[in-house]
């Protein structure tokens, strides 16, 4: 009996051992189907995406615009409701969202016909140049019938490339809308499926502590890698709904901690780009500089003489300056009109501490009464800047001035004599002025009407693209090119277009000098193609050419020094220090810089191979043709014969410069270091221009322009600058007293800017909108607080 029970044991335990391990393994397969099902319902009703967005780094997304001829009539300013790719980086704004729609809808803002609304309180203002008055509701506008053609031709502007940006932008800021708010439907769902995950896991647990422990292991091996969306794996063992409630739960959390980051990114972009309930007070900037004040290059912290005004790098202040430059100390006067500034600019305007010792040892320059003047045929080099000319012209016949070279270089402010000579030519020539420039001859070259941009020029790039330049001169401007390892030089090198050339003449030069340079530019491959002394000035020319090939490259013996990588960005220029690296010279057709551009003006209107999208390049020049020539120059009110230095803030391909080419102006384009590079196209059209950061300051003097053009620019710097009203300021710096502004955006910006212009008591000259966009022209006055 008794064996018979232990036989009849040993069977019920064998019984109760397979009946466990067979239980054992339907709970397993139960706890693979279930995650199998979570997979699969995750990945068909989960969100596409759940990237968060960051603030927008550049626009490529922005249409350009298209010509007058070929667009649709726009009958209504609402955004199509059609889709559109979200670009990556834009940070959805819902205030900006209702300021749009309020501006649009026309129910919160009291205008008639575009007009903007003044911040002064009366329901008008008058033009006091043209004694219009501009009513800003009941009637309509009763304008000068040149004004009626400017408000014509910007509706088919704003109809065009505004609107086509603006719908874009609403488009993807929809979509964007759309994602945020399918993140939170999302993170809902998730901690519905934790939920009822986890109500089944409690439901079906029935493992034992063995089991939990695999599962802790499981759990700490599947945190290092793997894809939260895909199935997970640990030891071989597959989760169980404790392991993927868990799961579920870090999602969650892992969701939440992302949506508290675009949170506080969209709180920190909300509100309008100007407090439209701000009030400012001016004061006068405390600076050594006093009425020269150049921001980022003066430098102000220190004391001594006045060669310690300038840093040896740009740098900026770390406050926002929200000072006013005062005038001269005598008070400062219109300027003398192109082209009689030429040869006599007014002196108390350009008033330095050091030009009148400076005016006393030159002959090219004579202080006449309350004039500079700059007698003909007194320039520098002796026997007139002419015959200079003409025997660079014989040593290399292959220059033809104002034909095969156009855009021009000159290192260092002289007598401006060279960039007068040769823009009769043809040749537009932008002078370099360095920060060692103790006499300020950049500012007479200014006021003169030359171009000039002033720069340190130490260890970083200038603020050009490569290869774009025609030719370099420099003329006894003292410049090291042989000293740090000839970094300066390769600079030169870095943005002389390829079969470019490089001239430079001096009157003493030691022969360390001359060895030391003929090693350097041997080493970068240049060719030296005339290297003779003229009789009559006695001074010697030295005559290189850059390679047009990289096969000069691969014969040198010594590869110093070495080519770039193929990853470095030859056009990178902002803050990037100097290379010192040959960046490789471009081969294939589609690339720029395989051919030399057409001859001018030819070349203002020809779009090579290797620009993308040449219709629409050719509808940008039509688009501000038609702005310019049926608004600009006929409808503000503008005299145009005291305009001169041009500065285009926004500029894109050139297309408002180039619509100017005909007017006795030059036009500095300025490409936002955040925006499309397309600074290359303006220097192939033979135009000139520079990368800026507009949250700094520009490096130019005071009043030195006499014409402002923005066109978006604030709309397009919102989330970029801390404090966006410093670029106001700037303007009110680089403006001369007299100059015009001419301001297109969005009407929620001009609407305050309008408010702020007139607290620097500028004069509002013309305001005009319709629905969302606007155009605001203003006149600097000569009001210092």
């Amino acid at each position: 009996m008794r064996k018979q029970h232990t036989t009849l044991t040993r069977f019920g335990r064998k019984v109760r051992g397979s009946y466990q391990s067979y239980g054992l393994g339907v709970k397993l397969a139960a706890v693979v189907i279930l995650g199998l099902c979570f997979v699969f319902i995750w990945s068909v009703f989960s969100p596409s995406s759940y990237s968060i967005t960051y603030q927008r780094e550049n626009f490529d997304d922005i249409r350009e615009p298209i010509s007058a001829a070929n667009r649709k009539k726009v009958t209504s300013l609402v955004p199509s409701t059609k889709k559109s790719e979200p670009h990556k980086g834009h940070v959805v704004n819902k205030e900006d969202k209702k300021l749009k729609h309020r501006s649009s809808s026309g129910e919160k803002k009291k205008k008639l016909d575009g007009s903007l609304p003044s911040k002064s309180g009366s329901s008008w203002h008058k033009n006091e140049k043209s004694g219009v008055d501009r009513k800003r509701k009941g009637e309509d506008l009763k304008l000068p019938k040149k004004v009626d053609e400017v408000k014509d031709q910007f509706l088919e502007g704003s109809e065009t490339e505004e609107l086509e940006k603006e719908n874009e932008e609403e488009k993807i800021e929809n979509k964007k809308q759309e994602e945020e708010k399918e993140v939170v439907e999302g993170k809902e769902n998730v901690k519905e499926k934790s939920k009822n995950y986890k109500q089944e896991g409690e439901e079906e647990e029935v493992g034992n502590g063995k089991e939990k422990e695999e599962t802790e292991t499981n759990k700490e091996d599947e945190e290092g890698g793997g894809d939260d969306n895909e199935e997970r794996e640990g030891n071989g063992e597959l989760t169980n709904s404790e392991q993927l409630d868990q799961e579920v739960a870090e999602k969650v959390e892992d969701e939440d901690e992302k949506s508290r980051d675009t949170e506080k990114k969209m709180k920190k972009n909300l509100g309008p780009i100007f407090d439209p309930k701000a009030h400012y007070t001016w004061n006068f900037c405390s600076t050594r500089s006093k009425h020269n004040y150049i921001p980022c290059i003066d430098i102000e912290s220190v004391s001594g003489k006045l060669r310690n005004f300038r840093h040896h790098e740009r740098s900026c202040p770390k406050a926002p300056q929200m000072c006013l430059v005062p005038l001269p100390p005598d008070g400062y006067e219109t300027p003398v009109s192109w082209p009689e500034s030429k040869s006599k600019i007014l002196y108390k305007n350009v008033a330095h501490p050091k030009l009148a010792a400076f005016v006393k040892t030159e002959n090219w320059v004579v202080e006449s009464g309350e004039y500079l003047t700059f007698p003909l045929n007194q320039s520098m080099p002796k026997g007139g800047i002419q015959h200079y000319l003409d025997f660079i012209e014989e040593m290399v016949p292959d220059i033809e001035w104002g034909k095969n070279i156009r855009v021009v270089l000159d290192i260092g402010c002289k007598d401006s004599s060279f960039s007068a000579s040769v823009l009769e030519k043809g040749v537009l020539t932008l002078t370099l002025g360095l920060k060692d420039d103790l006499v300020d001859l950049a500012q007479v070259a200014l006021g003169r009407g030359f171009p000039a941009v002033v720069t340190p020029f130490g260890t970083r790039r200038l603020p050009f693209p490569s290869g774009v330049f025609d030719a370099i001169h420099c003329s006894d401007c003292r410049a090291s090119w042989h000293s740090n390892g000839g970094k300066h030089l390769i600079e030169m090198n870095r943005i002389l277009r390829p079969g470019g050339y490089f001239i430079l003449s001096s009157k003493h030069s030691s022969i360390e000098v001359e060895e030391a340079m003929s090693t350097l530019t041997a080493s970068i491959c240049w060719n030296i193609l005339a290297d003779k002394t003229d009789e009559i000035s006695d001074i010697r020319i030295k005559l290189y050419q850059k390679p047009h090939a990289n096969d000069m490259y691969q014969l040198r013996r010594k590869k110093v020094p070495p080519l770039c990588k193929a990853n470095e960005n030859p056009d990178a220029s902002w803050y990037v220090p100097i290379k010192s690296c040959l960046h490789t010279i471009p081969e294939s057709i589609e690339q720029r810089g395989t051919e030399w551009p057409e001859e001018w003006p030819k070349r203002l209107e020809t779009f090579p191979d290797w620009m993308n999208n040449r219709e629409k390049l050719i509808a940008d020049s039509e688009h501000w043709n038609a702005i310019v020539n049926n608004s600009y120059l006929v409808g503000l009110g503008i005299d145009w014969s005291n305009i001169r230095n041009v500065m285009d803030m926004k500029a894109i391909n050139g297309g408002f410069a180039a619509a100017l080419a005909q007017q006795k102006v030059w036009v500095m384009n300025v490409i936002p270091v955040h925006a499309p590079n397309t600074l290359p196209i303006v220097f192939e059209r033979g135009l000139v221009g520079a990368y800026h950061d507009w949250c700094e300051a520009f490096g130019t003097y005071p009043r030195s322009y006499d014409l402002l053009h923005a066109d978006h620019l604030f709309s397009r710097l919102k989330n970029r600058c801390k404090h966006p009203i410093v670029i106001v300021v700037e303007m009110d710096r680089i403006l001369r007293p007299g100059g015009w502004a001419i301001i297109r955006d969005k009407v929620e910006i001009l609407d305050p800017l309008e408010s702020i212009l007139r607290s620097l008591h500028w004069e509002i000259r013309m305001t005009f909108a319709k629905d969302k966009e606007g155009i605001l022209c203003a006149q600097k006055t000569m009001w210092r607080p």
